[in-house]
């Protein structure tokens, strides 16, 4: 696991921006942490960063999962609403997604249904606008690079 302290918002964004570098497909970024502790503001920058910087990136958080078409489509879900593993299976969250990213906000959700390749990261409040940042790469075929974020 590697945490660190973010200050603040533009540092969130700049990490953002450094994961979505990495991300390939067939990879999952699991964001967890309690409401407004910026796990979209994360993945807003990741979005942004893979299809340009004015690219909408609205909350998924009432179509649970927004597509982004791109040369490696970038599928953002939000699954704060749903109650269980089995109301997940529904979306295609699940089906072969070799070639695609997923960008899971509340993947506890999903309980059983996780990948057992995914990077977990986790925020929790600090003072101010600092947060806490921890990420754990979770199975094999990591690169080395994601230890430099």
């Amino acid at each position: 696991m590697k945490s660190r302290i973010l200050a603040n918002e533009m540092e969130t964004q700049r990490v953002g921006r450094q994961l979505a570098t990495l991300l390939q497909g067939g990879d999952w970024l699991c964001l967890s942490g309690p409401l407004g502790v910026g796990k979209s503001v994360l993945a807003r920058a990741i979005i942004r960063a893979r299809l340009g910087a004015t690219t909408e990136v609205p909350s998924p958080s009432y179509t649970l999962v927004n597509v982004y078409e791109a040369e490696t489509p970038v599928w953002h879900a939000d699954l704060y609403r749903l109650g269980g593993p089995d109301e997940t299976d529904e979306l295609g969250l699940c089906d072969d997604n070799a070639d695609r990213v997923v960008l899971c906000e509340w993947p506890e959700r999903m309980g059983r249904l996780l990948p057992g390749r995914r990077c977990d990261i986790a925020l929790a409040f600090r003072e101010g606008e600092a947060r806490d940042f921890a990420m754990t790469l979770v199975g094999p075929g990591w690169s080395t690079e994601w230890g430099r974020v």
